[in-house]
């Protein structure tokens, strides 16, 4: 265990850990290593455990961990078990409640964008419709944190583009699997949104997660490149692979309106990098506290909390994964300046916050063990389900 000594200046830390510590770890795999240290936070001591990744190790790789649907949850030792992580910490901040839209039930669908084997997962619900902490001016639900297929961790925004087709219309798409739409917009539900309903989609506004939901909606469902089914609201239920269900609000149900079964009907989708232009092995959303070795403009740093980052060192070749420990005496946690001037003093270049409080959760499989065991300790007594994590995968 490492406790840092002295104050940083131009920061609410009074302690960070060292630049080198995470080097002084326990070797897990290749390439991986999992330490944990103290440090002396504005609020109190708090307890943080990290696991620094080295993508330049050609056995090493990142991959998004989720339960097989985007609208589902699990445990993240579950999610690495079955997938054969070594370790893993949670992701995205999601859909956990619906108390504003009685009826209708919370999908558990993360916020932001999310690609897993290089494919396109989701992508992000409007800003008004975000769950979590209030975020640095200038940052948006499309901001995501992942790996390119050149193997280097970056930040960067994902946009979907996005169209559905008829051989006399084209309407632009306004989502992917999100359990939120744009007013007006269509968007494109697959195999991947998994069962939940699809109507808290149509609930809320761009501005106000609370508002009502839309009483103006239409469904369609594409198969084979047809018009197979229409619905005045939407449904629930799995998805066939090879289908599409289309979802309409406003103005868009309008639209959707005007396809009668058999017509036919070409949907495209894919997310593209808004800055790098490398294509993405895996990412998901969030929101960066950290660019070029400066935190970003606005971060909070008053309100102290149990929670999870990511750290990105060595021009994107080392991935530093952060989680605060939810033991009581270490509860307190940090503010989100203090996690993003913790990461800095890690060696991070660029950092990204995940969701935190009862979700941080950071487990892997130590020397020894024949199994995944959850390293730090979530606040809640136990594991929260959530939607999706970053895995750390060893292999040939």
């Amino acid at each position: 265990m490492l406790t840092a000594l002295g104050a940083l200046a131009g920061a609410s830390l009074v302690g960070a850990a060292p630049a080198g510590a995470a080097g002084n770890g326990t070797r897990i795999a290749p390439g991986v290593l999992y330490t944990e240290f103290d440090v002396r936070a504005a609020e109190g001591p708090t307890h943080a455990h990290v696991l620094t990744v080295d993508l330049r190790d050609p056995r090493v790789r990142l991959d998004l961990l989720h339960p097989g649907a985007v609208a589902a949850r699990a445990p993240v030792s579950r999610l690495a078990e079955v997938r054969g992580a070594v370790a893993a910490v949670n992701g995205d901040f999601f859909n956990i409640s619906e108390v504003q839209h009685p009826g209708v039930q919370a999908t558990g669908a993360s916020v932001g964008p999310a690609i897993a084997h290089g494919r396109a997962v989701k992508a992000a619900v409007p800003d008004g419709q975000r769950f979590g902490p209030a975020v640095p001016p200038g940052t948006s639900t499309r901001d995501v944190v992942g790996v390119g297929i050149d193997r280097r961790a970056r930040l960067d925004g994902l946009t979907l583009e996005g169209s559905v087709t008829t051989p006399d219309e084209w309407l632009p798409l306004g989502g992917l699997n999100q359990y939120a739409l744009p007013v007006g917009s269509v968007g494109a539900f697959t195999s991947a949104w998994g069962s939940a309903s699809r109507v808290r989609a149509t609930c809320g506004t761009d501005t106000d997660r609370a508002a009502p939901c839309s009483t103006h909606t239409y469904e369609v469902t594409v198969r084979g490149g047809r018009v197979v089914s229409v619905a005045d609201t939407p449904g629930s239920g799995p998805i066939a692979e090879g289908t599409t269900v289309l979802v309409g609000r406003e103005t868009g149900a309008r639209q959707l309106r005007k396809l009668s079964p058999g017509r036919s009907v070409t949907v495209r989708h894919r997310l593209e990098a808004a800055v790098s232009g490398v294509p993405y092995r895996f990412a998901l959303g969030g929101y960066p506290v950290l660019r070029d070795g400066q935190p970003l403009p606005g971060l909070d740093d008053r309100t102290s909390a149990v929670r999870t980052a990511v750290g990105i060192a060595d021009g994107g070749r080392r991935v530093l994964l952060l989680a605060v420990d939810g033991a009581p005496e270490y509860r307190t946690g940090l503010t989100v300046a203090e996690v993003a001037e913790t990461l800095r003093e890690l060696g991070s270049a660029d950092a990204f916050s995940l969701d935190g409080g009862g979700s941080s959760t950071l487990v892997a499989r130590l020397p020894g063990e024949s199994g995944i065991s959850v390293r730090n300790h979530p606040t809640e007594g136990v594991e929260r389900p959530v939607p999706n994590g970053i895995g750390v995968f060893v292999g040939p």
